[in-house]
């Protein structure tokens, strides 16, 4: 992925999550789901800023803007994690899923045990 979050300023990271999680958003929404909401032009003015670095594009829905993520989900979430392990695990794919399954409000259930289980051993069939 080219456009790293890395990049990103606080309130847009903020606004990029929230983009993420509804898949779709006005600048009302956004508004709405900010902690400590700025202005509304000031919402607006971050979308465009989000959208000239190509992070977001907009479509007309009536007379608003609604803004959609440019990267497909899973792209960004691999990009995450693997800036995640890289800069708290330095790199430790083992160290990053222990840390997780030994959060002490995890209570990982059997389900969630198994498909981690399971993508271990695909991953092992795939000589990762």
């Amino acid at each position: 992925m080219t456009k790293s979050t890395q990049e990103l300023g606080r309130r847009e990271r903020q606004i990029m999550d929230i983009v993420f999680r509804l898949g779709r958003a006005s600048v009302s929404q956004v508004q709405s789901e900010l902690p400590d909401p700025p202005s509304y032009s000031a919402v607006r003015a971050m979308l465009g800023f989000l959208e000239d670095k190509g992070h977001l594009r907009h479509e007309q829905d009536g007379l608003k803007y609604v803004y959609r993520p440019t990267t497909d989900r899973n792209k960004a979430r691999n990009f995450a994690l693997q800036h995640l392990v890289r800069t708290f695990f330095a790199g430790s794919a083992t160290d990053a899923a222990a840390a997780l399954i030994e959060l002490p409000d995890s209570g990982l259930p059997e389900q969630e045990r198994q498909m981690l289980l399971q993508a271990i051993h695909k991953s092992q069939q795939e000589g990762r």
